[in-house]
């Protein structure tokens, strides 16, 4: 499990100060989300594919991420368009399809849509650590801070637990079905994930307080804020707030 795949690159936006990316994020995603019909959304879409280019990152990689995001945002097709209250409707037999659902759903889509290709092109194409650097110097909550780190980090080891247990099942024998045997598995792999994290969070925890660990993880090195950072940073929210007015 790989969670850092985009950050592996030398693009202009893998070299950018993370400070600006994530303030640029930040504005982007407000505006996004408070904007309003099919035009404007539209265009923070078209925006969010700018960024994606100039991330130069794997296509494959990043429609299958988008694909993923999609599936959960389809179930909005299935219940705004016949439930949004509105005329005029369009008859499918005896369904009746609101014009004014489509559109909200459509608006919805695009938002969320341009959202998740900026995460990818602004957020993933810095590393985890410096991204919690980030954030330590925007003032964010150090706690806040040291949780996501942590989480971010320790996922993945939860998942290669997650992974051994798997492939235990697999020589087994183990074949899922509809009936309670497969039930059973399934409840005793959840048990084991959550014992097998809790006793690795307990061993991470004694090695961190073994090095001296106080809650927090003390900055050494510091960011550089350069020229073409701030260039980019001032023409991205320029744009953004340009849309944004216009909505």
């Amino acid at each position: 499990m790989h969670l850092e795949e985009f950050s592996e690159g030398k693009s202009f936006l893998h070299r950018t100060d993370p400070r600006v990316k994530i303030l640029i994020f930040a504005l982007f995603s407000l505006t996004c989300a408070l904007s309003s019909g099919i035009k404007i959304p539209a265009i923070f879409l078209a925006y969010s594919f700018i960024l994606l280019a100039i991330a130069n990152l794997r296509t494959k990689s990043v429609f299958s991420r988008v694909l993923i995001a999609n599936f959960f945002i389809a179930f909005i097709w299935l219940f705004i368009p016949f439930s949004y209250q509105g005329n005029p409707y369009m008859n499918l037999g005896p369904i009746k399809i609101s014009y004014k659902g489509l559109k909200y759903a459509l608006s919805i889509t695009l938002k969320a849509n341009a959202i998740i290709i900026a995460t990818i092109a602004l957020i993933s194409t810095s590393s985890v650590f410096s991204l919690a650097h980030a954030m330590l110097h925007l003032k964010m909550p150090k706690k806040i801070v040291t949780i996501f780190f942590l989480f971010y980090r320790y996922i993945t080891v939860i998942h290669e637990e997650y992974t051994k247990i798997r492939k235990a099942v697999a020589l087994r024998g183990f074949v899922p079905k509809t009936n309670i045997h497969t039930y059973k598995t399934y409840a005793y792999i959840i048990g084991g994930m959550l014992l097998k994290s809790y006793e690795r969070a307990e061993e991470i925890y004694r090695a961190m307080l073994c090095r001296g660990f106080k809650g927090y993880f003390p900055l050494v090195e510091h960011f550089q804020l350069r020229k073409p950072d701030i260039i980019f940073g001032i023409i991205s929210a320029a744009v953004i707030i340009l849309i944004g007015v216009n909505s």
